[in-house]
């Protein structure tokens, strides 16, 4: 299953800090720091916990279909860096 096809959100340990660039991810258990450089990304991920998949999330934030590639590669790497996690429902 594709990850724009599952239901995200923020783990709890992450702050979000938004930045004109995008925003800083800030992992308080494993001390990571990712970076968003792109602020559609940004609302994507805000988007996450109320969206019923990450694909819905892109499209409320704007993210045409020609793009959902790179988000979806982009989501994937938060998920696997334990930024994201996913959600039931």
């Amino acid at each position: 299953m594709s990850v724009l096809d599952q239901a995200w959100a923020l783990a709890p340990h992450v702050s979000v800090r938004p930045e004109p660039f995008g925003a800083l991810l800030y992992h308080f258990g494993t001390r990571r720091l990712s970076f968003l450089k792109d602020r559609r990304l940004l609302a994507v991920v805000e988007g996450l916990g109320e969206a019923p998949t990450a694909r819905d999330a892109c499209v409320h934030a704007g993210v045409g279909p020609s793009e959902l590639r790179a988000y979806e590669r982009a989501l994937a790497r938060l998920a696997e860096t334990d930024m994201l996690r996913e959600r039931n429902g």
